[in-house]
């Protein structure tokens, strides 16, 4: 982990601050047509949040032919976060993009977003966390009781830390939040203006980078274990109008997934080439902090599928906890005729 930290030390911190608000070189020409001499169909993409190395795999799946092979001439634009790229989504304005599963849920049990399905696991655990740096005398949950906290008001870190709170034995009336923006976050951690902050896993060696300090993380999935992290959504009505053409996409994204995670450096630098501000030493990191969740623990189980015994687990998680206003089952959120088959 020492030696990963390192090779990216010189670049993350402009990864940080250039990549949240990068937008997409997609500009180019479309393609005329696919691997049958048929016209490409168009679809636009959002990335989960930015342009990080953690959704560089949509670049590669691009590069590679994987989404021409398909058919389909993809246009990727940088999404805001699960409760943005819902938005986009069900406003028609993107067909495809990844949010953070347990966001979904939450944001639909609390009648906040509809018409939209999960077709296909990005992360097969969370990747959400509380990290910190050594000298806030923070090593366990209960550390964090009388430490100030930072994240977005939207962040599913920060909405799930009550449940989170409760599991890890924390009295959550003890810990003070505060608002950041998403790219600020690292710095008021470096600052020492707050303790800790909501962030994913995957950023640790950015955070090392950016406070001069070692990352101490506090990952969600200890005590949350069936959650899972992020899930390719689309709207309810791409699903039911044209399931064929869902179930291509999903297989030629999830080719890219499998791909990136095999071959990160390439994927780091198949990013920079589409993403000027990237820089391809980070996003390999990322991407090998991020292959331990995206493969199940199940080594027979393939990329990308989804378990409705263990969906139905993460719902009634949330509603023990009190975090869900609706009575929620499984295939309200996912489409299981359309997933990957386990």
């Amino acid at each position: 982990m020492r030696r990963l930290t390192r090779t990216v030390a010189a670049a993350a911190m402009a990864t940080a601050l250039a990549l949240v608000g990068g937008c997409s070189s997609d500009s180019e020409k479309s393609e005329s047509g696919g691997g049958n001499g048929a016209a490409l169909e168009k679809v636009t993409y959002l990335t989960s949040f930015g342009n990080f190395g953690r959704d560089s795999y949509a670049w590669v799946a691009k590069d590679k032919g994987f989404f021409k092979e398909a058919g389909f001439d993809v246009d990727i634009k940088p999404g805001q976060g699960t409760g943005s790229v819902i938005q986009t989504i069900t406003g028609g304005q993107a067909d495809f993009g990844p949010i953070d599963l347990t966001g979904g849920i939450l944001q639909l049990g609390n009648g906040q977003a509809k018409d939209f399905v999960a077709v296909a696991a990005i992360q097969q655990r969370t990747m959400a966390a509380i990290v910190t740096v050594e000298g806030k005398n923070i090593a366990t949950p209960k550390d964090l009781e009388g430490k100030k906290l930072a994240d977005t008001p939207t962040s599913v870190v920060r909405n799930l830390f009550p449940t989170y709170a409760r599991l890890a034995g924390i009295d959550g009336s003890k810990v003070t939040w505060v608002n950041g923006e998403a790219q600020g976050l690292i710095g008021m951690l470096g600052s020492g203006s707050v303790d800790g902050i909501g962030q994913f896993v995957v950023g640790q060696p950015t955070v090392e980078t950016v406070t001069k300090k070692k990352p101490v993380v506090l990952p969600y999935s200890n005590v949350m274990q069936d959650l899972y992290g992020n899930a390719l959504i689309t709207s309810s009505k791409i699903a039911k109008e044209k399931p064929e053409m869902v179930k291509k996409f999903t297989a030629a994204l999830l080719k890219g997934l499998e791909y990136s995670l095999a071959n990160p450096d390439e994927a780091g630098e198949i990013l920079k080439k589409n993403v000027p501000a990237a820089v391809p030493a980070a996003a390999s990191a990322e991407l090998q902090l991020m292959a331990a969740y995206v493969r199940s623990s199940n080594s027979g189980t393939a990329i990308g599928t989804l378990d409705s015994g263990r969906v139905a687990k993460s719902i009634a998680l949330l509603q023990g906890a009190g975090a869900l206003k609706q009575n929620l089952t499984p295939d309200q959120i996912i489409d299981f005729n359309l997933a990957p088959k386990a």
